[in-house]
């Protein structure tokens, strides 16, 4: 082979080789760019879907820091009798009762506003034991009156939960 033939092969491949790797490179962006849109499209519709069943956990979960608020909690569950200790098993176990019947919605809702919720009614329910343990609370009416001076002096840990559910939620807009 002499150096024309050399020149010549030269000269019709590597115009072939850079038109098929700008080919390739132009092809392969398209089809990502495709893949990218898909992606987009489908996680638009799965939002427009899951959306109400975020807003509404989010829903359940505020009412049931509302509902688990020591100062709503104790108006609505009066005493059955005037023992301190069995008056304090069912305010629990009411908080609990609440807690296992929204318990699903964790899923929809994040894990940091998950964990703040656990640890609200925790809270709630360490409030509730810390009073009864109060040599002065003599009976439940007492262990009511406790729990809710308690409450003038400082916020009740609902409320902190729900500060940050409305916060969560204003962040999906």
């Amino acid at each position: 082979m002499d150096s024309t033939t050399i020149t010549e092969i030269i000269a019709y491949t590597l115009p072939s080789l850079i038109t098929g790797a700008v080919a390739y490179l132009l092809f392969n962006s398209h089809f990502k760019d495709q893949q990218n849109t898909r992606r987009w499209l489908l996680q638009k519709d799965n939002q427009a879907a899951t959306l109400p069943l975020r807003l509404q956990a989010y829903e359940r979960m505020a009412l049931f820091m509302e509902r688990i608020n020591p100062s709503q909690l104790l108006v609505r569950i009066t005493p059955l009798s005037e023992d301190k200790n069995e008056y304090r098993n069912f305010v629990i176990a009411q908080i609990e009762q609440e807690f296992e019947h929204n318990m699903t919605q964790q899923i929809y809702i994040s894990d940091e506003c998950w964990s703040i919720i656990v640890t609200a009614k925790n809270a709630t329910i360490q409030m509730v034991r810390l009073a009864a343990k109060n040599e002065k609370v003599t009976d439940a009416n007492s262990l009511r009156e406790v729990i809710i001076s308690d409450l003038l002096e400082k916020p009740s840990p609902s409320s902190a939960a729900l500060a940050f559910i409305k916060n969560e939620v204003g962040q999906l807009w």
